[in-house]
């Protein structure tokens, strides 16, 4: 006997036909930040980039899912995974270098693109078959830290002391510097590590006092990194003070007060972007992003954290186009072809520098990504502009 189903049920079919179509035309994102924790700054300032997010991008509508992971790997591993699960096209996250990197070892043989906003090198380098698929929009540690060492060397600076995080961060500048330094013949004349959530550094900053170095670097991020700063003060170091583009946001500034008058820091030029020659590669990207986000979030909330986070949109601009032309959002053929696109971009000016992708180089920026800044009153001073333009 010939069973028949009823109209509801056949207009219930074709309803959810038609609805799971549609959602298969959308490219969903899947975003993890830290909103709460020793790295909310950094998560913050993301989450509100991406939040001035088009909800149409290179003509295909996109959806964002941004979900906090409390500055923990493990939350970082676990949002990731879950994002997988619902099949999302790309990845964005974490901010800082230590979930970026559990992020990357989680997902690995996914061939789901990734755009980590955390600096480390490591993030993207060597190349292998996990971070084939792995890209980054905050510029190489290694690139900062050459900046430094140019600085350095312009001042005379002979011998420097480190205090920096216990953690990939950390280790990852010290890895750098330790390198960089010797080329330079500057000595490395002390080693001291600590923990975001220290209470007290005193006794590492008389440690590395007791060693005399001509400067001290701070590899540390947000807030945490006044820490060692106001403590060297406090005890009365004079040398010159550096420290990473890991601290620039302005709870850096407000938290370290007239204590960290003097301090050196390289940055991306979206922070300083009023007082950059005209001209430079970046600017005209800087100058339709910092009023925007201002205007939204507060004079002065701009953040290199957020511009990392703002320029996954141009990338995404070039790259969803030719994506599309290989499949349709939520299959594999997608996603391949969007890791290609990516991969693919060549001079794309971005708030954070210009980007030229390679097989072998995943993050693409260069000298033009780094300015060097000087902490005054609670303002960044432009000190130093190298780059090339």
């Amino acid at each position: 006997m010939r069973r028949v189903r009823p109209a509801v049920s056949l207009s219930a079919l074709l309803l959810s036909a038609l609805s799971q179509n549609a959602h298969a035309q959308v490219v969903r994102v899947g975003v993890t930040v830290p909103t709460t924790g020793p790295a909310a700054v950094l998560g913050i300032g993301a989450r509100n980039a991406i939040a001035l997010f088009p909800k149409n991008i290179g003509g295909m509508p996109v959806e964002f899912m941004v979900v906090d992971d409390a500055t923990d790997t493990t939350n970082s591993v676990k949002n990731a995974k879950m994002f997988l699960d619902q099949k999302v096209d790309l990845i964005v996250g974490s901010s800082t270098s230590p979930q970026s990197l559990a992020i990357v070892e989680a997902i690995g043989g996914s061939e789901t693109p990734m755009i980590a906003l955390g600096a480390s090198a490591r993030i993207v380098a060597p190349m292998d078959d996990k971070r084939r698929w792995v890209f980054k929009t905050a510029a190489n540690d290694s690139l900062m830290a050459s900046a430094i060492i140019k600085h350095m060397v312009d001042n005379r600076i002979k011998t420097v002391g480190f205090i920096g995080f216990a953690d990939a961060y950390g280790e990852s500048w010290l890895t750098e510097i330790k390198v960089l330094a010797a080329k330079s013949n500057i000595r490395l004349v002390s080693i001291e590590r600590f923990n975001p959530k220290d209470a007290s550094v005193t006794a590492q900053v008389l440690r590395v006092i007791a060693s005399r170095p001509d400067a001290i670097l701070v590899a540390g991020s947000g807030t945490p990194a006044t820490m060692p700063h106001k403590a060297l003060k406090d005890r009365g170091y004079t040398g010159k003070i550096y420290q990473t583009h890991g601290a620039a946001t302005a709870d850096f500034l407000r938290v370290g007060g007239k204590s960290i008058n003097g301090g050196l820091l390289p940055v991306g030029p979206n922070l300083v972007w009023e007082q950059l020659p005209d001209g430079y590669p970046t600017k005209a990207n800087n100058a339709r992003f910092v009023p925007a986000y201002e205007a939204k979030y507060g004079a002065g909330s701009r953040s290199n954290f957020a511009a990392q986070a703002y320029d996954v949109l141009p990338i995404l601009e070039h790259a969803l186009p030719i994506a599309a032309k290989a499949g349709k959002p939520g299959t594999r053929e997608f996603r391949a072809a969007l890791r290609d696109a990516i991969e693919g971009i060549r001079n794309l000016a971005t708030n954070t520098g210009v980007i030229n992708m390679t097989h072998s180089d995943h993050s693409g920026l260069d000298e033009r990504a780094r300015l060097i800044v000087r902490i005054q009153d609670g303002k960044w001073v432009l000190d130093t502009v190298s780059a090339k333009r």
